[in-house]
């Protein structure tokens, strides 16, 4: 049996978890999946349907929105108890930590960002290095294998299936397991709307938008392209946006239809997250911008010029 760590905020799923069920069931064992917080009972009906046969909700009083260490403590739990021949989750920051924890605890490695999996004896992976710039083959040599599914490597297939059935337990959690937790959310880190995984379009600043303000054109233009803002590190780290819209290795990766990218360097951290986007439009007025050697479509030009033609063009097409 596979266990597949579902990940959700408050009920709502991580799209990215769906496709680690399907990384899990084609490997070609039953799947079950768990759940951290109550609120994650919810997503029978889906994970159901994409393959797992039961839901697995931890409860317990201590935790709350994000407790990575407690869920680490409840995975291990779950482990020891299931003895499932691997336990997989999405190869997000989240997913990566959690897991993280479990083969702390459990003294086992862990194989991350796997973009194919192999069961046996030893266990085979290849993996993501290097901000995927590098494949790397390995051997797990352990009895349970503890892996996250690198992103967007695995498209979501539906089995079709009905709701899991749901079983709750309550992890034993020691006072250390919580002491890292949320204690209160800025307002400003979500304003609603498609998220950076789900977003078909995603205009993205970077430094050369010039400062917070000069994100105003960015919002009109993802606004009328019906998609969101994105960021580079730069941006958050000089606190124009919030690390939510931080597209990167240490962001989110993201595969959109399309990935407008203005006033981006392309820094290898950047490239990293985007570089699955399916239409890369880069406007840059560096001709030797790196992100350039990935650009489907590039103009060279000053983007506070660039992004209003584009946005005027394209109300006038929309009449």
């Amino acid at each position: 049996m596979i266990l597949v760590l579902v990940d959700h905020d408050r009920g709502e799923l991580d799209q990215l978890s769906l496709r680690a069920l399907t990384a899990a069931r084609k490997l070609g064992q039953d799947v079950e999946a768990i759940v951290i917080g109550k609120e994650g009972a919810a997503l029978a009906g889906i994970v159901g349907e994409y393959g797992a046969k039961v839901l697995h909700v931890a409860s317990h009083a201590n935790l709350t929105d994000y407790t990575p260490m407690a869920s680490g403590r409840a995975l291990k739990d779950l482990v020891e108890k299931l003895k499932p021949a691997a336990v997989l989750a999405a190869g997000s920051p989240r997913g990566n930590e959690q897991l993280a924890h479990l083969a702390a605890f459990l003294d086992l490695p862990m194989a991350a960002e796997c973009s194919e999996i192999t069961l046996g004896s030893p266990h085979h992976v290849l993996r993501a290095r290097w901000a995927g710039n590098l494949i790397e083959s390995a051997n797990v040599h352990s009895d349970l294998l503890i892996a996250s599914v690198l992103a967007f490597s695995t498209e979501p297939e539906s089995a079709n299936g009905g709701a899991a059935t749901v079983v709750d337990f309550e992890p034993a959690l020691e006072p250390a397991d919580y002491a890292v937790k949320v204690l209160s959310r800025d307002a400003g880190e979500s304003k609603g709307g498609v998220t950076l995984v789900d977003a078909k379009v995603i205009v993205s600043g970077g430094r050369g938008v010039g400062g917070p303000d000069g994100f105003g054109q960015i919002e009109e233009l993802a606004n009328l392209l019906g998609g969101t803002v994105g960021c580079s590190r730069v941006v958050t780290s000089s606190g124009w946006r919030p690390h939510a819209e931080q597209v990167g290795q240490t962001g989110t990766k993201v595969a959109p239809d399309l990935y407008i990218a203005a006033g981006i360097s392309g820094a290898m951290q950047h490239i990293a997250g985007m570089k699955n986007s399916k239409t890369i439009v880069v406007i840059n007025t560096d001709p030797e911008a790196p992100i350039l050697s990935y650009a489907d479509y590039a103009i060279i030009g000053d983007l506070h010029q660039v992004i209003p033609a584009l946005t005027s063009a394209i109300r006038q097409a929309k009449g």
